[in-house]
């Protein structure tokens, strides 16, 4: 990223995005939700079979509780995904050459103390599951085109949430 302090980290396990066309309900659980999913193309059978048994809603635990929300599935596809954040997390960004690209800066405000940024611990409908801290952010460049969807994002809300699922076998 040209004029900030960025370290780019590849995605060395395979990362999956929902692609959400349309702004959906905090609860997803109020409204069946259209989804696709894209995983890094790097991930080998096995995982490929995890991901798909963890979408599915197979796996068990959140993710199946999740899974019953959605109301049509569209496929999955292995692809090249770059992604990209900043150390200090005031910004981040993921694409899908010729797919999807999306950008957000970090919010902040008069309250927000120096250095820090604005997150909510465990928050309510996370796309990830319980337990995480999510960081909360404005899209700045963000669209996409796959799966019957086509959308563009610019200034809507944007979170980064890390997460690392592990099934019930070895990690």
């Amino acid at each position: 990223m040209q004029g900030k302090a960025c370290c780019k980290k590849p995605i060395a396990e395979p990362a999956a995005l929902t692609i959400k066309p349309t702004r959906i309900p905090t609860a997803v659980a109020l409204s069946k939700a259209h989804v696709a999913a894209s995983a890094y193309e790097k991930a080998d059978e096995p995982r490929r079979q995890a991901l798909q048994t963890i979408f599915g809603g197979q796996a068990g635990g959140w993710p199946a509780g999740f899974a019953a929300t959605i109301g049509e599935f569209r496929g999955v596809e292995f692809v090249p995904i770059s992604f990209e954040i900043a150390d200090d997390l005031a910004h981040w960004q993921a694409e899908i050459p010729g797919r999807v690209r999306g950008r957000a800066e970090a919010l902040t405000g008069p309250t927000t103390p120096p250095g820090k940024r604005v997150q909510t611990i465990n928050p309510p409908g996370s796309e990830v599951g319980p337990g995480q801290v999510a960081t909360w952010g404005r899209s700045d460049d963000a669209s996409g085109e796959g799966f019957g969807f086509k959308w563009t994002a610019k200034e809507w809300s944007s979170k980064h949430i890390p997460f690392d699922w592990t099934g019930p076998g070895p990690a």
